[in-house]
């Protein structure tokens, strides 16, 4: 197998924000001659698909200001530094819906823009929920509601679900749900 790994020659920071940071580098590519790499380093996220005894998936509406629409998602947020992801996902969870989960289990990860973004997500499914009290981020302006788990796995397929997260841990998770042992 050939070596494909590309080596950082220097890196610049133009850009740092509350929730982001664009780095500008030059790098050395695998046939000796140089490239320039703009990466947004983001600190990472977490997706929960929580599901409720009788297969209905919890989830929120929210406007999401770059695409100009409201958006339907599995609850989600991002880590705070340090912080473990199933950690981040137990906050979301409560936060965004008002419910807990006894039982998490990992859909693994996901790389949502590896082109130009570091940003990982963490996927989980939570099961055997509790209610408790959400309260969203001062910021935060969303919707909770349930959609069947069969129905929500037609409408991403159908494209009626557009959100990345949303789509792989819908997917993964009624794969999960309904595998046969052979």
């Amino acid at each position: 197998m050939n070596d494909l790994t590309e080596k950082t020659l220097s890196q610049t920071t133009p850009f740092q924000g509350r929730l982001l940071r664009l780095r500008v580098d030059q790098a050395l590519l695998p046939d000796g001659t140089t490239a320039g790499r703009e990466v947004v380093e983001h600190p990472g996220g977490v997706g929960v698909l929580a599901l409720t005894e009788d297969r209905q998936v919890l989830l929120v509406r929210q406007y999401r200001y770059p695409y100009g629409e409201v958006l339907t998602e599995i609850p989600a947020g991002k880590r705070d530094p340090g912080e473990e992801p199933l950690a981040t996902g137990m906050r979301e969870l409560e936060e965004e819906t008002g419910y807990r989960a006894n039982c998490f289990t990992p859909l693994g990860k996901v790389y949502p823009s590896p082109g130009y973004c570091d940003e990982i997500i963490y996927l989980y499914l939570a099961t055997d929920l509790m209610a408790a009290e959400s309260h969203p981020d001062a910021d935060e302006f969303l919707e909770v509601e349930r959609r069947d788990l069969e129905v929500l796995a037609r409408q991403v397929l159908d494209g009626q679900i557009t959100d990345a997260k949303t789509q792989i841990a819908v997917l993964k998770a009624y794969q999960l749900l309904n595998r046969k042992d052979d």
